[in-house]
């Protein structure tokens, strides 16, 4: 059987939210002590809802630059991580952009302002002496303008709940994702049955996502969940990596057909 492998995502890197993280990274590193080093992929908000740039905060620098040194990886996600477009106009967009999430800043961009936006986010990356590999959008929420901005730009990879694309053909990769909802008491009732059914269904692939956001980290249930189940898949035997790493050295090559097909699939209508 093929090595399986994991990746340990943190969501919603910024300034103020690192302050959530540190106790989990630090407990993260310790059971690296025991099982060899555990890298992060790190996603990071340049402005996090208009409240402050990370290249102005001197702490969550200084960390993300050690990270990244020692073999985490960063990438981009988002850059104030709200939807700041006009209200919706139907039932289907009410839904995904009030109840689904108040977050998906790249739903509704057009090919113009998506690119803006992306644009914005390297800068920063750049003035922060950071590469920017991977886009994720916030929610992972992508408008066709936005698939089509990211053809057009340096980013390696970009992902829904299910698989990774590799940029920019959007061939995908399968790679699906364990996420928490714990903003309320029931939503985390009802996240820990989810997550189970998720663990079954997709224990045996070859990648899992383990995505984290820092409301988890503010609840004994998600927190501990998290931690128990990086060391559950340490004991199975996976090996955690990157997202960038797994792509870049053992996620599975497409057929040149095959690349060439999704390309066209993908490709929005002129």
């Amino acid at each position: 059987m093929a090595e399986r492998r994991f990746s340990l995502v943190l969501h919603d890197i910024a300034p103020e939210t690192w302050p959530d993280y540190r106790g989990f990274v630090e407990a993260i590193d310790q059971l690296g002590e025991r099982y060899g080093p555990i890298p992060i992929t790190w996603l990071v908000v340049p402005n996090f809802h208009g409240r402050g740039e990370c290249r102005d905060s001197r702490t969550l620098r200084s960390v993300l630059d050690a990270r990244l040194a020692g073999g985490d990886e960063l990438a981009l996600h988002g850059y104030f991580h709200r939807d700041d477009a006009p209200a919706p106009r139907t039932l289907r967009d009410f839904y995904m952009r009030r109840i689904y999430t108040w977050e998906g800043e790249f739903y509704t961009l057009d090919y113009q302002q998506a690119g803006a936006m992306l644009d914005a986010g390297m800068t920063q990356f750049e003035s922060c002496g950071w590469p920017h590999g991977g886009f994720v959008a916030p929610a992972w929420l992508m408008s066709q303008g936005t698939r089509r901005a990211l053809r057009e730009r340096p980013f390696t990879y970009t992902s829904d709940p299910q698989h990774l694309y590799r940029l920019p053909t959007f061939s995908s990769l399968d790679a699906p994702s364990i996420v928490w909802s714990a903003r309320s008491a029931w939503r985390r009732g009802m996240s820990r049955v989810v997550s189970a059914v998720q663990y079954r269904r997709f224990q045996h692939a070859s990648m899992l996502r383990l995505a984290l956001h820092p409301v988890d980290m503010r609840h004994r249930p998600s927190y501990a969940y998290w931690l128990k189940l990086v060391e559950h898949l340490l004991q199975q035997g996976r090996l955690p990596v990157t997202k960038q790493a797994w792509l870049a050295n053992w996620a599975p090559d497409l057929a040149a057909d095959d690349l060439a097909n999704r390309a066209n699939k993908d490709r929005p209508a002129a």
